[in-house]
């Protein structure tokens, strides 16, 4: 079962990550997680690129760049863990370039963008999509003061704009479900293992 977790910077992505680590291990359930970008040698050097060591970038390159390292990943990791019929959790995955990239940046067409995203993931879909939705003006709230990387220092209209790709996003796919993730981290966390239990 191959999981993803999305939403925009702020919405409380790596604490439920973490939480659904904790009920797995419980369970005595075989997992893995991996970050997007990176989860390999090739990905993590794509992602010190996208994320810390430039501030000048064109959105097409940025685009390319956040695919390859998805590419590396899925090939390298993903598939052969799903071969074993393992869980693989993903913090981020395809349905971040869209939003991002797509609706916030702008960098191509959307059905060029969808057609970029089937050949980086090898055609890999995700079973179920966890967004975290959050307005961004609380996520926004939630980050301040942390030092933040390239893409969190967007503007309020970029989160603003990705917010409306990933509300499109889950309006238009059944396995991404949307969870308002202005409730507690135990509420939110209830109602991620109940669909995985419905599902799994």
């Amino acid at each position: 079962m191959l999981i993803s977790f999305e939403g925009i910077d702020g919405c409380g992505k790596s604490t439920q990550i973490k939480l659904l680590k904790e009920y797995f291990d419980q369970k005595g359930i075989k997992y893995s997680v991996f970050r997007e970008p990176g989860g390999t040698e090739i990905s993590e050097r794509i992602r010190s690129l996208l994320l810390h060591e430039t501030d000048e970038m064109h959105p097409i390159t940025e685009l390319l760049l956040f695919s390859a390292a998805r590419s590396q990943l899925i090939q390298e990791k993903v598939l052969p863990l799903l071969q074993k019929n393992e869980i693989v959790i993903l913090d981020r995955f395809y349905d971040s370039t869209t939003a991002y990239q797509g609706y916030g940046r702008k960098s191509a067409e959307l059905k060029s963008i969808h057609v970029l995203n089937q050949l980086a993931t090898h055609h890999t879909k995700p079973d179920l999509t966890f967004y975290l939705k959050i307005d961004p003006k609380e996520a926004e709230r939630r980050t301040s003061g942390n030092r933040k990387d390239r893409m969190e220092n967007a503007g309020y209209q970029f989160f603003v704009d990705v917010s409306k790709g990933y509300d499109e996003l889950a309006n238009n796919e059944e396995r991404i479900h949307s969870i308002d993730a202005m409730q507690s981290e135990v509420e939110v966390h209830a109602q991620i293992v109940s669909i995985i239990e419905k599902n799994h």
